[in-house]
């Protein structure tokens, strides 16, 4: 009976220790899992858009040409081109010689010509001095009237003939001009088609001559664009791999293509030649057409993504923090480090102002003050005034 007992007050026991075991299990606190690291938050400073005068331009794409170019060709017939004292690309004056044909059958047909204008000078002399000597007896009786009338033809057809004469030695001494071929002006040779040995027709090119060296850059525009154009006008010209060429609008096309509804410019390059600039060269003109106020931003502020420019716009400040949202912007022009925003923020908008790369859209970042620009901060909640700029930090 005793032994019974016993059990039972052991079986007790060992059921209470269990459920104190369990109970206390339960009250115990659960594990801790990995600690997650909070993203870390940015200092930033802020700018604001504002305006500022930017160069206002319009672009067109054009090609460069020969301000004049002179073809030079052979002016007579029958002759072999003897000397070719030019190559392409040779600079060359006004007057000097470039090629030569043989002349030995010309200068044989002047001589021939002044031999017979000789003679007709000698014929001229006789039949003045006879027909002189008629007219003092005419009416004597001495020589009829008939023969004074003979003696004073004789004299006329002598005089024509020394005026034909004179006319073929002239012919005669042009065509020995024609066989010596000048430059018509001043330039540098783009094209030789003149091939020694060969017998030249009238007409004939030989050279092509860039009058002057003169070059010049034909852009092309919309007949929209062409009523803001005028000559006088600066243009810089930048050709790939070359120094930009400044210029000016020498004149405006007074007519625009019925197809493509574009007119030309030409724009004088007076140092195109310095800069190694050549006819046919592809150019992009830019025309300078003064200024206009424009709401800008340093080239800073923006960040490139997908193809397409965004800025960080802060939103309202909790004490010194303020949550970040990415804009889309339009940019547009720019000059040295600021560019023009075309679309997508107002004046006053207060934007991260560097160190876009490092943010996304929603973060949270800490406005600071920079050395620069703390004294300028407009108070406690961290907005700055426009133009005010400052760094990233992590």
């Amino acid at each position: 009976m005793n032994t019974a007992k016993v059990a039972a007050a052991l079986s007790a026991a060992i059921l209470l220790a269990a459920v104190g075991l369990v109970v206390a299990r339960a009250m115990q606190p659960a594990a801790a899992g990995p600690v997650v690291p909070a993203r870390p938050v940015l200092s930033v400073t802020v700018v604001e858009p504002a305006l500022r005068e930017l160069p206002l331009a319009l672009t067109a794409n054009g090609s460069i040409a020969a301000w004049q170019e002179a073809v030079i060709g052979a002016e007579i017939s029958g002759l072999r081109l003897a000397e070719v004292r030019v190559q392409v690309g040779d600079a060359v004056q006004k007057g000097q010689l470039l090629a030569v044909f043989a002349d030995e059958t010309v200068l044989a047909e002047v001589a021939q010509a002044k031999a017979s204008m000789a003679e007709a000078e000698a014929t001229l002399a006789d039949a003045r001095i006879n027909a002189e000597r008629a007219r003092q007896v005419a009416g004597s009786g001495a020589i009829s009237d008939q023969q004074v009338a003979q003696y004073l033809t004789a004299a006329k057809t002598a005089e024509a003939k020394l005026q034909a004469a004179k006319a073929k030695l002239d012919a005669d001494l042009l065509r020995q001009r024609q066989t010596r071929v000048l430059a018509s002006d001043s330039g540098v040779i783009s094209s030789r088609t003149a091939t020694l040995g060969a017998v030249a027709t009238p007409g004939q090119e030989l050279f092509r001559l860039i009058r002057q060296n003169r070059l010049e850059w034909q852009g092309e525009v919309t007949a929209a664009e062409l009523a803001r154009l005028k000559p006088g006008l600066a243009v810089s010209v930048t050709v790939p791999g070359l120094p930009d060429t400044s210029g000016t609008i020498r004149t405006v096309a007074p007519t625009v293509d019925a197809q493509s509804r574009n007119a030309l410019v030409y724009v004088d390059l007076p140092d195109a030649a310095r800069h190694g600039l050549r006819p046919g060269m592809f150019g992009r003109g830019e025309f300078q057409l003064g200024s206009s106020p424009a709401l800008s931003v340093p080239q800073e502020t923006l960040s490139l993504r997908d193809g397409f420019s965004y800025v960080f716009l802060l939103g309202e400040p909790s004490g010194d923090r303020a949550k970040v949202s990415q804009v889309k912007v339009q940019p547009g022009r720019r000059l040295q480090n600021q560019v023009e925003i075309l679309a997508g923020v107002a004046a006053g908008d207060r934007l991260v102002a560097t160190g876009a790369s490092f943010l996304a859209d929603g973060d949270s970042v800490k406005v600071v003050m920079t050395e620069d620009n703390g004294a300028a901060a407009a108070g406690e909640n961290g907005v700055v005034t426009p133009g005010h700029t400052g760094v990233v930090t992590p």
